[in-house]
């Protein structure tokens, strides 16, 4: 039995952009999403916020992945940045690492090891805005 092993591209996401920028940044994308089932890692790390021109890029990429039945993860997110998507929900359409390393070996591990993975991480992050949180008195309880 042989068992192919996919390659994985990891691009940095633009730190800084212009619409010219974003507009050759998806060319980029495209042309080497050019396989079957591609599998890209987005590195974030540079992006500190992501405002609405941001979310258009990512899920123009996605997009793109998808068309060949691939699949986009993200690494790197800053905090402010993670608020942000989490806030428009568009966080429920990637799997989000915290390094370039994890999400390109998202794509080589099986899928119940991933799906522990990733209840292992959403459950640390909880963990960690838990503690981060103003914890106030309780609402209304009745």
């Amino acid at each position: 039995m042989t068992t192919k092993t996919r390659a994985v591209t990891v691009k940095q996401f633009p730190g800084t952009s212009n619409a010219e920028q974003r507009r050759s940044f998806l060319r980029d994308i495209g042309r080497g999403l050019n396989v079957d089932r591609p599998c890209l890692v987005l590195d974030c790390s540079a992006r500190i916020e992501m405002d609405r021109h941001d979310l258009f890029l990512l899920l123009c990429c996605l997009e793109e992945a998808m068309k060949r039945n691939g699949d986009v993860r993200l690494a790197g997110v800053t905090p402010e940045a993670r608020a942000v998507l989490q806030s428009t929900g568009v966080d429920r359409l990637f799997k989000i690492f915290d390094s370039i390393a994890e999400g390109e070996g998202s794509f080589r591990r099986g899928p119940a090891v991933l799906a522990s993975l990733e209840a292992t991480h959403r459950e640390s992050h909880r963990a960690s805005e838990n503690r981060t949180s103003d914890h106030g008195a309780p609402e209304n309880a009745a």
